[in-house]
């Protein structure tokens, strides 16, 4: 306390004896016990009333001593198996942590890692991954602001997670103790395989391989790639101490629709310690985007042909002109060109309401402008029998697909009748009609979407003309067949929403998170946040069937299904109120990342340790670690005074005590009648 402080106290037992002597026992002319003890009582409530405001501190100083953490973290993965290691790790792991020097001057913390980090004194090295890059932050992030060596006992081959050699703070000494045989053996790896999740049937698919090789000899190898029992390439790869890798280009056949499972295999007449790593399964959905189109016309003519052609140089369409009373089962069928329409095609726009196909209808000399009025709300024509020549204008601001210019307005002019076009409903116009550079204010090339329904119309003939233009200019149809086939693929796309979405992959590496999202919306197609969503997942082979609850996210249902064995799995999400569902197909490859290595990543950890000014150490020299960290005098115990003013007077018991004090006097004045 304080020189004041004690003043005040003092004054305050001066002032509450004043007053009570004053009140009791100077005023009052007879002086009895009673007098006494109520002026002892009138001293204990004012002296207790002067204490809470003066509320008087007394000062406490504590010291504590401070150590340095040393943080030991042990690598938990499965290649610390696959390497022979693991009785390695936990002896060094026991010999520095039951180190008393160590632990008299470090604040010891020990940890395991895998894909996560987690505080542990166990280990069962059965992680699937390997993740020394969320070492790195998590240290950092609990020893903030802090000086510190860190001993990481792993063989260094990460297979997730930035480069860790550049993740930990330079400013901390890194300490690793490399795990497994450092001998360099021979051996022949297939690294990594870069495809394409999909590819179109009937196509060709591009593969890029890296192959690589550790070993002090020159070796020939045969790579292969196999479907089932089917070799579909081979070819002989070389390697010799001065070239230790190769990349393999090629291009596979997709010639099944579904999922394709393909195996990358390199192999040679050496012997290798680990042969695991010499192949890699690897899949390719292959979707049929065959699209079939009808072309209907009661009459020939130039265009049909132009069509046909334009549109079947992409190997996915296939195009039937028929006559319209030829046009029977339009259900077969993606998209219908109708090409001038006239009361011929009664029949065709009456089964089509039923069908719902997507039309291209093209109008001509020849069409029915009346009947097609009749027949479509899109635009309304009002036309004379004179015929025109119509420029096409290019519109720039088209969004619905991508498409460039490739020289419409140098195009020959279309034929068609002069008239005004209305447009009823929205449009989204490609090209605009122009004649004589001077805007006809109708399209030529427009597109329209009700419903979930498409359709489009070209308004003019001798678009034969154009292909042939095209050809002129580019020395080449291939632009012009672009531009119809986008056309197609626009029309021949389904738009039509489901009230239960669900995303997901077709194929999945075994240790992988295998993770399915799924959305469901209600009438107005407005995500439903209160679904019950279910998931119920079959092996095709054994049969054995999980089911699972999707949990909500902020705008999805998710579910994780880590854990599922490599095999062919059909599932069914469910949502429980609707009894809405959707089945879908995946597999999971059998592929364990962490059995590709043979030796540990010595150069790394090196390159770890030199970057920190720490060390590599192998588990035979965890002694010299020892004496390295102990001889060490960067890192000392640091004492710290702490100094905290606690109150002398406990302000609830001194309240009490006033009360009681109070209390007392009231009822003794009451007593004797001195009230």
């Amino acid at each position: 306390m304080t020189a004041i402080t004690i003043l005040m106290l003092l004054l305050s037992i001066v002032l509450a004896a004043g007053l009570a002597f004053y009140q009791y026992l100077f005023k009052a002319g007879h002086k009895s016990k009673t007098h006494l003890l109520l002026a002892f009582l009138r001293f204990i409530t004012i002296f207790g009333v002067l204490l809470l405001l003066i509320n008087p501190k007394v000062t406490k100083s504590t010291y504590e001593t401070e150590k340095t953490p040393l943080p030991v973290v042990v690598d938990n993965s499965a290649s610390v198996i696959d390497l022979k290691a693991d009785a390695a790790a936990t002896e060094v792991f026991r010999k520095l942590t039951s180190d008393s020097r160590l632990k008299d001057k470090f604040d010891m913390q020990t940890y395991r890692f895998d894909s996560g980090f987690e505080p542990s004194e166990s280990f069962d090295f059965k992680g699937r991954q390997t993740n020394l890059d969320e070492v790195a932050k998590n240290l950092k992030s609990i020893n903030r602001n802090r000086k510190y060596p860190s001993v990481v006992i792993t063989d260094g081959n990460q297979t997730e997670g930035s480069d860790y050699v550049y993740s930990f703070s330079p400013e901390n000494k890194v300490y690793p103790i490399i795990l497994g045989d450092t001998t360099t053996f021979l051996d022949l790896r297939v690294m990594q395989v870069n495809v394409n999740k999909y590819a179109f049937h009937k196509n060709k698919f591009p593969v890029e391989v890296f192959l690589q090789y550790s070993g002090n000899k020159s070796v020939n190898a045969n790579f292969s790639i196999t479907k089932g029992s089917t070799v579909l390439s081979r070819q002989q790869v070389s390697f010799s101490s001065s070239k230790r890798s190769e990349v393999v280009n090629l291009l596979l056949p997709a010639d099944n629709v579904g999922l394709e499972v393909f195996k990358a295999n390199l192999t040679s007449s050496e012997s290798e310690k680990n042969t695991y790593n010499n192949t890699k399964n690897f899949a390719v959905e292959v979707i049929d985007q065959r699209t079939e189109i009808a072309i209907i016309s009661s009459i020939n003519h130039p265009d049909l042909g132009t069509l046909k052609r334009a549109i079947e140089s992409n190997s996915q369409r296939k195009v039937t002109i028929l006559k319209p009373n030829a046009a029977n089962s339009l259900r077969d069928y993606n998209v219908l060109i109708l090409y001038q329409p006239s009361a011929e095609f009664r029949q065709v726009f009456e089964a089509n309401k039923s069908a719902g196909v997507n039309t291209f209808i093209i109008t001509g000399d020849n069409t029915d402008f009346g009947f097609l009025n009749q027949q479509q709300s899109d635009l309304e024509f009002r036309m004379s029998s004179q015929k025109e020549d119509y420029i096409a204008a290019f519109d720039s601001g088209f969004n619905l697909f991508a498409i460039d210019d490739i020289g419409f307005a140098s195009f020959p002019p279309l034929e068609n009748t002069f008239g005004t076009v209305s447009v009823k409903g929205n449009a989204n116009t490609l090209l605009g009609a122009t004649i004589r550079n001077i805007d006809a204010g109708s399209p030529m090339l427009t597109f329209f979407e009700n419903g979930g329904k498409r359709s489009a119309y070209l308004l003019g003939e001798g678009i034969w003309k154009w292909r042939l233009q095209s050809h002129i200019d580019n020395k080449s149809f291939e632009k012009f067949d672009i531009f119809a086939d986008k056309i197609v693929q626009y029309l021949a796309s389904d738009n039509s929403r489901k009230s239960l979405v669900v995303n997901h992959e077709s194929f999945y590496n075994s240790g992988e998170a295998i993770a399915i999202t799924a959305q469901f919306f209600n009438k107005n197609y407005e995500f439903d946040d209160k679904a019950r969503l279910t998931i119920t997942v079959t092996n095709k082979v054994t049969k054995q069937t999980k089911r699972y609850d999707l949990l909500k996210t902020n705008n999805s249902y998710k579910v994780n299904l880590d854990g599922l064995a490599a095999g062919q799995y059909n599932f069914s999400v469910r949502e429980l109120g609707s009894n809405t569902n959707y089945n879908g197909y995946f597999e999971i490859l059998d592929f364990d990342i962490e059995k590709q290595f043979v030796n540990p990543d010595v150069a790394k950890l090196s390159q770890l340790a030199s970057q920190t000014s720490g060390k590599a150490y192998l588990p035979n020299q965890v002694d010299d670690l020892i004496q390295s960290l102990l001889s060490n005098t960067d890192y000392k115990s640091v004492e710290k005074e702490i100094v905290r003013k606690i109150p002398l007077i406990d302000s609830l018991l001194m309240l009490i005590l006033i009360a009681c004090s109070l209390a007392a006097e009231w009822f003794i004045r009451k007593y004797n009648g001195m009230l």
